[in-house]
């Protein structure tokens, strides 16, 4: 495994790291989802990223469980959670003061940490001034409940005005965005973000390296069955992944399979080490319904020594024309 530092921090992140979003509490039970993370483990994974929202906390329940019979280290491994979608009532939600806090202490207890390594702004809230959210961060960190905290899917201009607000009254900024990023979602890390990475060593810790499956290729020709396509509540994924839109994906998936081919790899593989060769992003956070899917995709830093400039530009040229 190879580790990076978290953007301009000292803090050490697999390259390759675990999430559980879609999986756990939903698509997969507890005995699956213990496999995978004591694979992911096993294999120098050390993040594993959560949320509150993933599957109403049930995700961060699962992984608790999983972490507290580990027998692991608490050093030898980093867990993230994320907060904004809590619950339906008026202060269960957002990035106000309240929920802030609030949903720091009940993912704590839900994973059974004493403290979380990364804490994230799931995503930005207009009804919450930047800096109330701020500082609720910094008194966590101050506390010692959180290590550093981070943002999700925020745009480059809230970013800065958190920086700014930052600066101003001397607070912890945040050390990470966690964006999606592969090779038909670009522009938000490879243009809006970039000049944060540059200037404020800001890391990512990316998602849906794979697109969601449709890298993968297995969205060719349609939903298979048993796909995460079906699961109810993800039916705006499905719309994205099989309309009409999705056509010129679907040859250049078809294009990089080739690439994969050509080099003796596969698609999922060398769409995961594609991602890992942007200096700016500190680690992808793979997601698997099986083991064998996450062994497979974990075999992506075989790829890396691969993607010689040629190799990218070719890549490049399939994938920039139908990229967001």
């Amino acid at each position: 495994m190879i580790h990076r530092r978290l953007g301009r921090s000292g803090l050490k992140v697999s390259a390759l790291s675990f999430g559980a979003w879609v999986t756990f509490g939903n698509q997969i039970g507890d005995s699956v989802a213990r496999e995978l993370m004591h694979t992911a483990y096993d294999a120098g994974v050390n993040f594993f990223d959560n949320a509150e929202g993933y599957a109403a906390g049930k995700a961060e329940l699962v992984m608790g469980d999983i972490l507290k019979k580990s027998g692991w280290a608490r050093s030898s491994y980093i867990v993230s959670s994320k907060v904004f979608w809590g619950g339906q009532r008026p202060n269960e939600t957002g990035l106000c003061r309240k929920h802030v806090i609030e949903a720091c202490h009940a993912a704590r207890a839900r994973l059974q940490v004493d403290y979380l390594d990364l804490y994230f702004c799931h995503r930005p809230d207009p009804e919450t001034p930047i800096e109330e959210t701020c500082r609720a961060m910094h008194d966590l960190i101050f506390q010692g409940h959180v290590l550093y905290w981070g943002t999700s899917e925020w745009t480059a201009a809230q970013l800065a005005e958190a920086y700014a607000v930052c600066d101003r009254l001397g607070l912890h900024g945040p050390v990470m965005e966690q964006p999606q990023y592969n090779l038909f979602n670009r522009f938000n890390v490879e243009k809006n973000l970039a000049p944060h990475c540059e200037t404020r060593g800001l890391g990512t810790t990316i998602w849906s390296p794979l697109a969601s499956g449709l890298l993968t290729g297995k969205y060719n020709d349609g939903v298979p069955a048993g796909s995460r396509l079906e699961i109810p509540g993800l039916e705006w994924l499905r719309d994205r992944l099989t309309g009409p839109a999705v056509g010129p994906q679907v040859a250049a998936v078809k294009a990089l399979a080739a690439i994969a081919r050509e080099l003796g790899t596969t698609l999922p593989r060398l769409g995961v080490a594609w991602c890992l060769k942007n200096p700016h992003v500190s680690t992808v956070i793979l997601g698997a319904s099986r083991a064998s899917q996450l062994t497979e995709n974990l075999g992506a830093l075989d790829v890396l020594p691969l993607l010689t400039p040629e190799i990218m530009a070719k890549i490049d040229t399939i994938s920039r024309p139908v990229a967001s």
